[in-house]
């Protein structure tokens, strides 16, 4: 039952786990003790691209929100012809650049900075969740789109050809 709901269920399970798991790490790399709205808000108005990790989470849910608006507007014969697979590619690809450019930049002016190694592990395992959890959208809509062409093929099937009328 549990490798079905993961079938037929995965680009949903796939959106639940984007949202999530990028605010947690973001959250697990703030320190605990400063963690509330205040802190959210300040991290907000003060955002640097180079030094703020807040965009990474809002990257996520934002192209979480735009795959499923997607891929619950589709039905079979609309998730086999591509709008699914082009705007989950568009969306995943468009935020893999994104978070490599602010990779790019967190690291490079991490010498600069005086950060603990938490919080460079939990940095990196942002980074690293966000860019895998894109790559996923990718493959899940991929293997949607797959199935749901075998299905209009198995459906196309003409019952007549195979077994000719007694004349």
């Amino acid at each position: 039952m549990l490798i079905s709901l993961l079938l037929f269920s995965a680009p949903i399970l796939l959106v639940i786990a984007d949202t999530l798991l990028p605010s947690l790490l973001l959250s697990a790399s703030i320190s605990p003790s400063s963690l509330s709205i205040q802190t959210l808000s300040s991290h907000l108005s003060n955002y640097d691209f180079r030094y703020s990790l807040i965009d990474i989470p809002v990257i996520s849910i934002v192209r979480s929100v735009i795959i499923l608006c997607v891929y619950s507007l589709c039905d079979g014969p609309r998730l086999s012809r591509g709008p699914y697979l082009g705007i989950a590619t568009i969306c995943s690809v468009s935020s893999l650049v994104f978070v490599s450019l602010k990779a790019s930049y967190v690291f490079a002016h991490s010498s600069s900075m005086d950060r603990g190694g938490y919080v460079r592990v939990m940095e990196m395992a942002l980074f690293v969740c966000s860019l895998a959890l894109a790559v996923a959208h990718v493959v899940v809509a991929y293997r949607i789109s797959c199935r749901e062409r075998r299905k209009l093929l198995v459906y196309k099937i003409d019952i007549e050809a195979i077994y000719p009328k007694e004349i």
